[in-house]
């Protein structure tokens, strides 16, 4: 998204009285970083932790051990932990989590290559899940899921706070 289309979610938010907060590990603050990027994101963005290494993940946003050994580090049962633990910490009304293989040598397998990525995304009391695979290098990949996150939040509000 360009600045403009961003300060139109942020306008949208704030007009909902939504705020936002953010946890990221394979985007590593690119989320938050791009967030800012529009004009008024100090009215909704709550906060962004920085969740790289397992161990950031269980301290800061206590996702469980057993999860991160059962499904490893980078998948759809950790970025729930991520986004409930999340919600706990900040508080937001929309809390987005996300985590994934943006290059190699974490957990890729055939059936979830490099360039798999999932999001969390935590609001009006449900947690929405989105995988999807990106192609190209790990920054194009992070761009990819940047703006991917960019327009789910768009469509959360489209979709669950139209009024």
């Amino acid at each position: 998204m360009n600045q403009n289309e961003l300060t139109q979610l942020i306008i949208a938010l704030k007009d909902k009285g939504l705020t936002v907060a953010f946890a990221e590990s394979c985007t590593a603050g690119m989320v938050a970083s791009e967030f800012v990027k529009g004009k008024g994101s100090s009215d909704v963005l709550i906060g962004s932790a920085v969740v790289y290494q397992p161990e950031a993940k269980k301290k800061m946003l206590g996702v469980k051990q057993e999860t991160l050994d059962l499904y490893t580090a980078e998948s759809q049962q950790v970025t729930n932990e991520m986004v409930m633990g999340l919600q706990k910490l900040l508080g937001a009304e929309i809390s987005v989590a996300t985590t994934g293989l943006a290059g190699e040598g974490g957990s890729e397998t055939p059936q979830k290559p490099v360039g798999t990525m999932f999001v969390s995304m935590l609001y009006d009391g449900k947690v929405e899940e989105f995988r999807e695979v990106f192609d190209g290098n790990t920054e194009s990949r992070r761009k990819e899921l940047t703006e991917y996150i960019f327009q789910k939040l768009h469509g959360v509000l489209d979709q669950h706070y139209s009024r």
